[in-house]
């Protein structure tokens, strides 16, 4: 029996950085500092969130995540300026690996989901804008049990959703915080290493293993099977 796959998507199937250009336009040399802290205040004000029980969507998160990267670089964007980059947040690109990883996939009669933080419609707007649609067989929210990931909660609600068992379900994801929530949980799952200098954390906790893009999944997951 094929696995079913749970693709995490900002930062593992879809670029995040994908805003720097803008940020550029608004900032110039500050962009790369800002970007980055943009993205790291945003996933821990959902894990905040998580951990409080105050679940908001995630597009909150973000968009107060930027709010507090203007307050901390001492940046004054206007109210369009960031309409803009909130905007941009929701046309953002999959890395080059990405369709022809899904297509290979998709072909060999795995299961694809994207399973995401982000709302059902936020996620299907990215997927569409992508043009990689067409690849997976449905979208799992976190909105449907209001708590983010790494929570066994998430993850539990992803094998409802999609009828599958534990034992036979990979979590996919450039995210560490991910993969070692999903391995906890009971999953499989393969840390989607995009950059040399990117670290797992030391928690020892491992990922069944690592891949350096989509395209490579196929076959490891055929060793294992």
């Amino acid at each position: 029996m094929k696995s079913t796959l749970a693709f995490d998507v900002y930062g593992t199937i879809i670029n995040t950085s994908g805003v720097y250009n803008l940020l550029v336009i608004f900032m110039d040399k500050k962009a790369k500092a800002f970007m980055d802290a943009w993205r790291n205040k945003q996933l821990e004000y959902s894990f905040r969130r998580g951990l409080m029980n105050k679940y908001a969507d995630f597009s909150i998160c973000t968009k107060q995540a930027l709010e507090f990267c203007c307050l901390a670089f001492q940046i004054d964007l206007s109210s369009g300026q960031k309409d803009a980059l909130m905007e941009e947040y929701k046309v953002l690109p999959a890395f080059p690996d990405v369709e022809a990883g899904l297509q290979s996939l998709r072909e060999s009669d795995y299961k694809l989901y994207a399973f995401s933080n982000g709302s059902e419609s936020a996620i299907s707007g990215l997927l569409k804008n992508a043009n990689i649609m067409e690849y997976f067989h449905g979208i799992v929210s976190v909105e449907d049990v209001k708590m983010f990931k790494p929570s066994p909660l998430v993850y539990a609600h992803f094998n409802k959703k999609t009828n599958s068992a534990i034992p036979n379900s990979w979590l996919i994801s450039s995210n560490p915080f991910d993969v070692i929530g999903a391995i906890s949980y009971g999953m499989r799952s393969a840390w989607v290493q995009r950059s040399s200098e990117a670290v797992f954390d030391p928690w020892g906790v491992e990922p069944t293993t690592t891949i350096r893009k989509i395209t490579d999944l196929k076959s490891v997951l055929e060793k294992m099977e």
